[in-house]
């Protein structure tokens, strides 16, 4: 048997976060990296989220990396498959095929404290590294309630990031199980299809106009032969959507914009029964603040039914609410989200004193700057603790993530050192300013429980800030804080 592959880093995932990384690597001159994707194909939560209607809720001039611009995205919003397009463009224009390796799913990551590297057990044989970069996410692994007698229903279940392409559900007798980002594009993609539409809701969403429309031609050629003009077009939204932060700090704010949605509301559902249903109860921004253009619209349908009693049980060929009520479906759908604040990869991530991330944690997620934890050496968590956004796009944060890991590995190569970890009171202190001002913030004080929230009631996947800030603080690698 030979000796596991060594590399100088090890990035796990194939999304945004990976490739994003594996691109910055090959342009700052480092060519000896390997991605280890378990599916068969790249892209990550835009590879596997394939259900109906399926598209970003980010404008499409935010949604694609400043080091990559897409001139070509078809609409304002764009749809699944085109960013999944866009991904694999990003493969063959930086030639990253030799570096990917798929079918290798990371089973374990174990940190040698002798060889001071990183051992890699992946479902294809043993990996060795000295700095592994975890780019999973925080959407890769679907959450399905554990309903009473889901087990006996006999039509099909489906979550909203496992999609059976293969199955039709025109016709059918569907539920729908949440309703949240996914459920909110699903529903009006399938409600003209589908025979009835029961929506389980157990708490409704604040959703605003998306103004979705497509890009014509001629702007696509003007964003490609005058980059400039997509460039300022950018920064100015950019710059628009980061301003918003200002009212998830200052929920007051939110609470003047709930009047847009209220009124939005009132222009599409005429129903006030249904209207009171699907009227929110918490601040603006507490739950993720939904778009849609046809959401609402597809709920007054003869068709559709929303229920807001929470539901009891799952028998053979029905849905049985608290209220008693018998609803018959043949088909479950769950739009019920991700294990957001319990990284899988965490329970098999081991430091340098042989605990594992999860262990740790504790039930709370934590990172220096969202991306590097103490006691783990060489380890930096792309879209880790911290770093998801109410506002605009992700991809900002994510680009700080990948200058601030090329920061390490420069001040590595210069130093001759084998690793870095935060220092514990570098970690605590940033850990303890980010909770002080979570704690003034719409997710702390609009009075909901959200997926944000961690097993002990702290908010662990959400940055209290804009953007720029999250730049300014992360960009540049500070030795004086490792």
């Amino acid at each position: 048997m030979g000796l596991p592959q060594h590399v100088r880093v090890a990035i796990a995932g194939s999304g945004f976060a990976g490739l994003g990384m594996a691109i910055r690597l090959k342009q700052d001159g480092i060519g000896d990296f390997v991605i280890l994707e378990r599916a068969d194909d790249v892209g990550g939560v835009w590879r596997d989220n394939v259900y109906p209607g399926c598209a970003c809720d980010v404008k499409s001039l935010l949604y694609s990396f400043s080091f990559a611009p897409n001139p070509g995205w078809s609409r304002a919003y764009s749809p699944s498959w085109e960013i999944h397009a866009y991904l694999r463009d990003c493969v063959k224009r930086f030639q990253l095929e030799p570096f990917l390796r798929f079918g290798h799913a990371v089973l374990s990551a174990r940190w040698d404290s002798a060889a001071r590297r990183w051992v890699l057990e992946t479902s294809r044989g043993t990996f060795t590294a000295d700095v592994f970069v975890a780019a999973v996410g925080a959407l890769s692994e679907p959450v399905i309630p554990r309903l009473p007698g889901l087990e006996r229903f006999k039509g099909k279940v489906m979550h909203s990031a496992r999609w059976d392409t293969g199955y039709s559900v025109a016709g059918r007798d569907v539920g729908v199980v949440g309703t949240g980002a996914s459920a909110v594009q699903i529903v009006p993609a399938i409600q003209p299809e589908v025979r009835r539409l029961v929506l389980f809701q157990r708490t409704p969403a604040w959703v605003l106009p998306r103004g979705d429309k497509p890009i014509g031609r001629l702007r696509r050629a003007l964003y490609r032969w005058v980059p400039g003009v997509r460039w300022l077009l950018r920064e100015g939204l950019r710059i628009l959507r980061d301003s918003l932060s200002v009212g998830f700090e200052h929920p007051w704010i939110l609470r003047l914009a709930q009047h847009w949605a209220l009124r939005h509301m009132l222009r599409v559902v005429k129903d006030p029964e249904l209207r009171a249903r699907l009227t929110p109860r918490y601040t603006m921004g507490c739950k993720r603040i939904l778009v849609s253009d046809d959401y609402l619209p597809s709920l007054t349908r003869a068709n559709v039914e929303v229920v807001t009693s929470h539901i009891r049980e799952v028998r053979e060929d029905a849905v049985v609410t608290e209220d008693g009520a018998v609803h018959p479906v043949d088909t479950l759908i769950f739009g019920t989200g991700f294990q957001a604040t319990d990284m899988p990869l965490g329970h098999h991530i081991q430091g340098r004193e042989g605990r594992t991330l999860a262990q740790v944690w504790a039930g709370s997620p934590k990172a220096h700057l969202g991306l590097t934890v103490s006691g783990f050496p060489n380890l930096f968590l792309l879209q880790g603790p911290n770093t998801n956004l109410g506002h605009t796009s992700v991809l900002l944060m994510m680009e700080a993530q990948l200058e601030h890991v090329l920061g390490a590995l420069r001040y590595l190569d210069a130093r001759g050192a084998a690793a870095v970890e935060p220092d514990p009171a570098a970690q605590d202190a940033f850990i303890r300013d980010l909770d002080a001002r979570m704690s003034h913030t719409v997710w702390s004080r609009g009075g909901c429980r959200s997926w944000y929230m961690d097993a002990t009631g702290r908010n662990a996947v959400i940055w209290p800030g804009s953007t720029t800030a999250f730049r300014r603080r992360v960009e540049h690698f500070k030795p004086s804080e490792y």
